[in-house]
């Protein structure tokens, strides 16, 4: 149909709302002579048994409709691991199975947010949240990190205010930044006695570096009964084009979810749930086996960066980012449309908010030989640059 047989056409405000909003883009992949590392994906292939468990569905005429909160055993495997987790009783009545991890977070914030309603998120953070608030007619309330990129406490008290909901992710995308028991509990404080929500992204808890057993939101006895857990497949596993995730919570926000994730989704399909079964029940060596090669490739990553000039290093603690401040004066996506021209594809901070700005996200969810080169690039870039270095 052409438009112009609906010349007065204005697309819906929520479309608005989200294109003032939002700062996201498309980072394109390695390909040519451009070395990207600006994929937040997986480069290892799914494990084999994971894809045959898949064929083995296939095979099965396992094609047809799934339940609306997703397969039976799933759920019931994933509320066992939920209760170790949590140190708490889990029921599979209480998992609803996604479309992957953004499905989950756009269902539990369409579920939460009224217009109007004020969402505190950490600034710099990942940009889907915003995005989603917007939509639901939210007013984003932005926290500006502290210098070491944890939580400014002093700073998210004060935003927290009469906040219907906060949303973050642990470990951070883009920071790399691991929140510790004592940030969580310092969290739980701050809401005690409030009724804000929380929705915790752990997307990335398999990928911790730290050392210490990692610590997740609801474990807390002061934050689990105000939490959506929200979980995907897709880093743990390397299951990215799967698309399958899931939440868990108190039973009033997971039906509320469910009830938006039904009405935009319908159940997830059942040949990728039975491989996501298998991945739950026999893929912890091969997260061990992803985690240790990742932690490689920070290394390998943190020496070539520590070796430019300009740039401020942080210390990324888990998922596979490394967020580098650099002292030129140009905004960080011009300079990333300028580093394209020497090869290497970065991701712009200022994507992730406003405090973002002067950053830049580099993803070592790469091979070695692409991160070696595509650092070596993003140096040679940065000197040729360095004429407009901020005094």
């Amino acid at each position: 149909m052409s438009l112009a047989l609906v010349p007065d056409f204005a697309p819906a405000e929520a479309v608005a709302r989200i294109a003032a909003a939002s700062r996201r883009k498309q980072q394109p992949q390695s390909s040519g002579d451009l070395v990207s590392l600006a994929m937040g994906e997986p480069d290892f292939d799914t494990p084999e048994q994971v894809t045959e468990a898949a064929n083995a569905s296939l095979r099965a005429g396992r094609t047809h409709y799934s339940p609306l909160l997703g397969e039976v055993a799933l759920r019931e495997a994933l509320a066992e691991k939920l209760a170790s987790i949590a140190g708490a009783a889990s029921s599979p009545a209480d998992v609803l199975i996604t479309q992957g991890g953004t499905a989950g977070l756009a269902a539990s914030i369409l579920a939460i947010v009224n217009p109007g309603d004020k969402v505190v998120i950490p600034d710099p953070t990942y940009s889907l949240y915003a995005d989603l608030v917007s939509m639901a007619g939210g007013i984003v309330v932005p926290v500006p990190l502290a210098d070491d990129l944890h939580w400014d406490l002093d700073r998210l008290a004060d935003a927290l205010a009469g906040a219907k909901l906060f949303v973050f992710c642990n470990p951070v995308n883009p920071t790399g930044i691991v929140h510790s028991h004592a940030e969580l509990a310092a969290l739980a404080e701050l809401l005690d006695g409030t009724p804000t929500i929380v929705i915790a992204d752990e997307a990335y808890a398999d990928l911790d570096y730290t050392g210490r057993p990692f610590t997740s939101a609801i474990s807390l006895d002061g934050l689990r009964d105000r939490t959506v857990y929200c979980q995907t497949f897709s880093k743990s596993y390397a299951m990215t084009g799967w698309r399958v995730g899931y939440l868990w919570g108190p039973q009033p926000l997971i039906h509320a979810s469910a009830r938006i994730h039904n009405t935009f989704n319908g159940s997830v399909n059942t040949v990728v749930q039975d491989a996501a079964l298998v991945a739950v029940r026999t893929g912890d060596a091969d997260i061990a086996r992803m985690r240790t090669a990742y932690e490689r490739r920070r290394e390998i990553m943190h020496a070539g960066l520590a070796t430019i000039p300009g740039l401020t290093l942080s210390s990324p603690e888990g998922a596979f980012y490394q967020f580098p401040r650099y002292d030129i004066d140009i905004p960080s996506v011009d300079l990333v449309a300028k580093l394209t021209e020497f090869g290497v594809a970065v991701r712009p901070g200022a994507e992730f908010g406003a405090h973002g700005e002067h950053h830049l996200r580099l993803s070592y969810a790469a091979s070695e030989e692409a991160i070696e080169t595509g650092v070596a690039r993003l140096g040679e870039g940065l000197r040729s640059l360095g004429a407009h270095r901020a005094q």
